[in-house]
């Protein structure tokens, strides 16, 4: 009987506990449960808290009393406050398991999130966080962590494209030292260095931090250089970092403050309160949520669910209410395709090894994987938007408003997205239009700073700690005119650079604290690269000298714009050359002596072809003739030839042939004068070429970077490059020559060049072109902003012409530049002139073509028997007259001569009278 009635009791207690709690123990039964229990996981007394909690339990209300979404199954909240912590987060967090729920929302903590997110990844219970936008939750470690909100990974690209916007390239992080404010600031400066920016320092406050200890964080970072700081803290201690600015006099013109999401959560929640004075000028990120008609119903619902400590709503309520909504469709579908919820014992969580925890109270959720993939599968328009998950269980579509806290309240200057960047189109507008990131297209509305200014804060000051700025400066061996040493001035150098250096630190618009730190021994010249290498670890923080700018320099370090240009050039000895008793023949290689004089010949023969039986200068014996010829022809080279030219096509000819006489002659003179008056190089480089190919030893400058190019860029081995470490031993070097001990060439700088001519009164010589294009620059540590305002200052001194005033004081120009083309003049050949040979031949053909035409036409109709007989013949018939026409098969040579020898004016009279015979003849009675 006992048993009987101990059986009944056990049955009863088992439906009523099923019936309670909606589940069907290990069964796998399908009928639909009429209640399922969800957890929330959030601090209730938080600026998130106050806001999230009225917002999902309206969720909850919502979906239970809409009809259309599970229908015959109610949604059980069963809320459980983390209160901030860590140790009792998790212990709240197993209890909310004990009871058996199918999903749980929150935490709002980051850190929460994290040991939250082991416990449901044993029990396969769906995690989904309104708060927690710590970036590595993403990872592959936590499947069932969904967060419903965005990540700080995109938060912290709005962050770095906002610094890249103002062109800022060193911020101060100010951040809670926990998983939310170190993995959000790690994120950040992934970003800036993508964009040639960093964190220049990480100022980490403890969770729970007092007044007093923000204040000695933030003196400290006072102190330093930058003056835009990042605060990436908890929304309940945040004002405390403002405060604190307030007292140390960091909210003034000068300073520059950007904050998370966080500083808007708290600002929305509250209201105008007291507080927003501390906030003048603040930039701040907030989640944006567009402005729809959900959202107003649920902002007209507000003033009836809202607790009395607050006054309105963050962001973070409408995701929590979003979140609500999510996991609602996901149960819709969930059960409406037939699957059920049950709960099984974890083997791990049965032998606890003697533990006294109750572990084996959780149980396992089977169905959790389905549930999970339904909930990232779900797609829905809530409060935020776009509910649906991207690849990465991101949501898609992620956006930010800019706001600038001016006056009472908050002011929108533009948004970002992952779409288009930052810009002042709502990012509705921007995600309808093709992808756009493009820097042109990047912008905002005016922003009103702290100190109430809207002109763009610089950025950085000089830090206030009294370290001056360490220069180093090179203490060169040679050429001390452009920097070196000096024990008599204050700065303790001197030189071009410095004078330079100091004229473009005097326009500035800020004192420039410094002290200049000599770089090498002064015995030989320093290695500029290991002096740029000094640079770019910090152990100076810039180097002021004659530091040639190169490419694999600019890869640490940053220059100024140049303020010298420079390149590398070749310097050979010269000497003077000899003359000699034949030196009027070298202006012209032999080819072009041999064709001009057959030229002249040529052209004289022509002309007397052309004159000869017109003009009585070229006729007369054959003896008188040929000298007419050859005197002619040489004459024409000083235009001194007596003879007339009476004929056109002898004109034509002579007229062509003394403008080639001209050219010859001008070239002539101009190569003999520079034969016999120029300098002769002694060295067989030419230029780069012949250096290239050559074997012989070639000096440079010690401590130049022409060493590395010589190696590295023209393949010249190593040991033909001789390091020379002053001027008197690049004299010596040159003088002895490649055979004697010395070098043929030296390689430097057209700089130093120039200078070292004017030591050696143009007994070298600079050959070639400049083979390199480079200049002379300060160099700064990367993105250091000094590097751009002396860049500008720079300018300033070339266009108000400081700047070569102060090149004429220290560096005197080489007057033997002028003389550098006034080396080794070679022949001219008749690769220069066959174009005008070439002309006055084709002259020459055209007028003995037209010539000989003309002269034949007349010997055709020229009959030598006119000159026989004066007597008018007897009339003959047609084909007489035909008849006594020249045949020009029974012409002999002879007589073509002969013709020929005639003069022109009796060929055409002869012509003339037998014309006016046969005219009287044909005139006359028959």
């Amino acid at each position: 009987m006992r048993k009987s009635v101990f059986f009944l009791l056990f049955a009863t207690w088992v439906m009523f506990t099923v019936a309670d709690e909606g589940i069907i123990g290990n069964s796998t039964s399908s009928r639909t449960p009429k209640v399922v229990n969800i957890g929330a996981l959030l601090t209730v007394n938080s600026v998130i808290g106050r806001s999230v909690k009225p917002a999902i339990k309206a969720a909850i209300d919502d979906v239970n009393s809409d009809t259309s979404i599970l229908a015959d199954t109610h949604l059980n909240l069963i809320l459980h406050d983390t209160n901030c912590s860590g140790f009792l987060g998790t212990i709240e967090a197993l209890e909310l398991m004990e009871k058996d729920v199918v999903a749980a929302i929150g935490p709002q903590s980051s850190t929460i999130a994290h040991v939250i997110s082991h416990v449901v990844n044993e029990l396969h219970v769906p995690l989904l966080s309104f708060g927690a936008t710590d970036p590595t939750l993403a990872a592959l470690q936590y499947p069932y962590f969904i967060r419903t909100t965005q990540s700080d990974y995109y938060q912290m690209s709005a962050v770095s494209d906002v610094i890249e916007y103002f062109e800022w390239k060193e911020v101060i992080a100010v951040f809670v030292d926990d998983d939310y404010g170190r993995n959000g600031v790690s994120s950040l400066g992934d970003w800036l260095a993508q964009k040639r920016a960093r964190v220049a320092y990480k100022a980490a406050l403890t969770p729970g931090s007092s007044v007093d200890d923000v204040i000695e964080v933030l003196t400290t970072v006072n102190l330093m250089e930058s003056r835009v700081y990042v605060v990436h803290v908890n929304p309940d201690t945040g004002l405390q970092v403002f405060a604190a600015a307030k007292k140390l006099g960091m909210m003034t013109s000068g300073y520059v403050w950007i904050t998370t999401e966080w500083l808007p959560a708290v600002l929305d929640s509250s209201g105008p309160l007291g507080s927003v004075g501390l906030l003048q000028g603040v930039l701040s990120l907030r989640q944006h949520t567009p402005d729809s008609s959900l959202k107003k119903s649920f902002t007209t619902k507000w003033n009836n669910i809202k607790p009395k400590e607050t006054s309105g709503f963050n962001v973070y309520a409408l995701y929590a209410y979003d979140s609500v909504w999510l996991l609602a469709h996901a149960l819709d579908a969930f059960l409406k395709s037939g699957e059920s919820i049950t709960f099984s014992t974890d083997p791990n969580l049965q032998n606890t090894n003697g533990s006294h925890l109750q572990l084996s109270a959780l149980q396992t959720f089977n169905e959790g994987p389905r549930l999970l993939e339904t909930i990232l599968s779900t797609n829905f328009t809530g409060l935020t938007g776009e509910v649906r998950f991207n690849q990465e269980k991101n949501l898609v579509q992620p956006a930010y408003d800019v706001l600038n806290i001016v006056g009472n309240g908050l002011r929108t200057v533009g948004y970002w997205s992952n779409h288009s960047g930052l810009t002042t189109n709502p990012p509705e507008k921007v995600y309808a239009k093709p992808l756009n990131i493009s820097t042109d297209t990047k912008r905002l509305y005016s922003v009103i700073w702290p100190g109430e200014t809207s002109a763009k804060p610089r950025g950085w000051v000089f830090p206030n700690n009294g370290k001056p700025l360490r220069i180093a400066v090179p203490y060169r061996h040679s050429y001390t005119e452009v920097v070196t040493k000096d024990v008599r001035s204050p700065e303790g150098v001197r030189g071009y650079s410095v004078d330079v250096f100091e004229a473009a630190v005097n326009l500035l618009p800020y004192p420039v604290p410094r002290k200049y730190i000599l770089y090498g021994d002064g015995v030989r010249n320093p290695s500029y690269s290991n002096l740029v290498a000094a640079v770019a670890d910090n152990t100076y923080d810039a180097a002021v000298g004659d530091v040639t700018i190169t490419t694999n320099r600019t890869r640490i370090v940053d220059f100024t714009q140049p303020y010298m240009e420079s390149g590398l050039v070749i310097v050979v000895p010269v000497k003077k050359s000899k003359t000699s008793p034949w030196a009027f023949l070298k202006p012209f290689t032999f080819e072009m002596w041999l064709v001009t004089g057959g030229f002249f010949l040529l052209v004289g023969f022509v002309v007397w072809i052309l004159e000869h039986r017109l003009n009585h200068e070229f006729r007369g014996p054959p003896s008188q003739q040929i000298i007419t010829i050859f005197w002619f022809s040489f004459s024409t080279m000083f235009f001194s030839h007596r003879e007339n030219t009476v004929s056109t096509l002898g004109r034509f000819v002579l007229l062509l042939w003394l403008f080639v006489v001209l050219i010859i002659n001008s070239s002539y003179t101009a190569s003999l004068t520079s034969i016999l008056t120029v300098q002769q190089l002694s060295s067989r480089i030419e230029g780069i070429d012949g250096m290239i190919s050559s074997n012989d030893p070639i000096g440079i400058q010690d401590g130049s970077f022409a060493y590395n190019y010589l190696v590295q860029e023209l393949n010249i081995a190593p040991s033909r490059i001789k390091p020379l470490k002053d001027t008197a031993e690049y004299i010596n070097a040159l003088r002895l020559g490649p055979n004697r001990g010395g070098v043929a060439a030296i390689v430097d700088e057209l700089p130093y060049v120039e200078v070292f001519m004017t030591y050696t009164k143009c007994e070298f010589r600079i050959v070639g072109q400049e083979f390199t294009k480079s200049g002379w620059g300060f160099a700064f540590q990367r993105d250091s902003p000094l590097a751009l305002d002396l860049s500008t200052a720079i300018l300033q001194l070339s266009e108000n012409g400081d700047l070569q005033r102060i090149h004429d004081k220290w560096l005197a120009t080489s007057s033997c530049a002028s003389q550098a083309a006034e080396t080794d003049t070679n022949s001219l050949s008749l690769s220069s002139f066959w174009g005008l040979f070439l002309i006055c031949g084709i002259a020459c053909c055209i007028s003995l073509g037209i010539y000989f035409w003309r002269v034949f036409c007349q010997y055709l109709r020229f009959d030598p028997n006119i000159e026989e007989s004066q007597v008018v013949p007897e009339p003959k018939p047609d084909s007489a007259r035909r008849s006594s026409r020249r045949s020009f098969r029974s012409t002999s040579f002879k007589d073509l001569i002969e013709f020929y020898d005639r003069k022109e004016a009796e060929i055409k009279e002869m012509l003339r009278r037998h014309r006016r015979q046969l005219n009287g003849h044909n005139d006359s009675p028959r």
